[in-house]
């Protein structure tokens, strides 16, 4: 894994993280508890912050970054963030999913219990609605969450990628 101090600022990672051996995460990043960054994902804090809560895993492959002196990057608690996805200087609130190789831009704000379809591109400073899914390219909103489904795939995504980060923590 890279792990690299950038401008003075060196990533703090909370308890019981995961971070696989070629991940790489530089510069001005937070993370709480619990979280996982996978396979050849990059954190890179090196121009603005990055801050997380707890129980986010940031898939294979995914990117999470922001813009100079413009806009940091905020992820909330219980967020999946899917393979190949660019998260980009923009708020990610709590319990949301964000789909396989979806882009969410600067300025963009994703309210709590949401879904980020796969593919989707969330154009700057969209306003993503609390409990919706929003899909396409640009995304839009398509329809309300149902709590069955908000339970029963964001949290189900959340909670097994802690379950799977504890399998390669047992080696």
């Amino acid at each position: 894994m890279v792990i690299k101090s950038v401008r003075g600022f060196t990533p703090e990672f909370g308890n019981d993280c995961f971070i696989a051996e070629n991940a790489t995460i530089v510069g001005e990043v937070k993370m709480g508890d619990q979280c996982s960054i996978w396979f050849n994902a990059v954190v890179r804090g090196d121009v603005n912050y990055i801050k997380m809560g707890n129980k986010v895993n940031v898939q294979d492959g995914a990117v999470i970054h922001g813009t100079y002196q413009k806009a940091p990057t905020t992820i909330g608690n219980n967020v999946s963030i899917g393979h190949n996805a660019v998260v980009h200087g923009c708020t990610v609130k709590d319990n949301v999913l964000i789909g396989m190789g979806s882009i969410i831009m600067d300025g963009c704000v994703v309210e709590s219990n949401s879904i980020i379809a796969a593919g989707a591109v969330v154009t700057q400073g969209t306003h993503v609605e609390a409990g919706s899914i929003y899909a396409g390219m640009p995304a839009k909103k398509i329809k309300d969450i149902s709590p069955e489904l908000s339970s029963g795939e964001i949290d189900r995504i959340a909670n097994a990628y802690v379950t799977y980060s504890s399998w390669f923590k047992e080696q």
